[in-house]
């Protein structure tokens, strides 16, 4: 499993299938900057957008996940039916803010603690 999201590998597949990071962003439902955000490790892929480009670059949903970072759900099962897929979705969401707030709570952790010790 990689430590950090493999660029290199996920550049590799795009190009292989055809692809661009604008159809990811396209196929996701994002930005482009929040597709660049994952590129650059600094937003986590939940385990629908595993599953979403595991077809997109025609891998594995296994693959995708141990190439996309060491906390990359893998997803444990097929697509939810459709009326499932709302719910799903904003779970998703749900999944990719609280990522950003522990992130950001981490961050504001060690600002403190930079500042008590100067």
């Amino acid at each position: 499993m990689a430590l950090f999201f493999d660029q290199e590998w996920f550049d590799a597949k795009l190009k292989q299938a055809g692809r661009t990071r604008d159809d990811v962003a396209s196929a996701l439902s994002l930005s482009r900057a929040e597709v660049d955000e994952i590129w650059k490790d600094q937003r986590e892929l939940a385990s629908r957008e595993v599953s979403v480009l595991a077809g997109l670059l025609a891998a594995s949903s296994v693959e995708v996940a141990n190439k996309a970072g060491i906390s990359t759900p893998v997803p444990a099962a097929p697509a939810p039916a459709s009326s499932d897929a709302a719910l799903m979705t904003k779970l998703d969401a749900m999944d990719v803010r609280l990522a950003r707030i522990e992130r950001a709570v981490a961050d504001l952790q060690s600002l403190i603690l930079a500042t008590r010790n100067n």
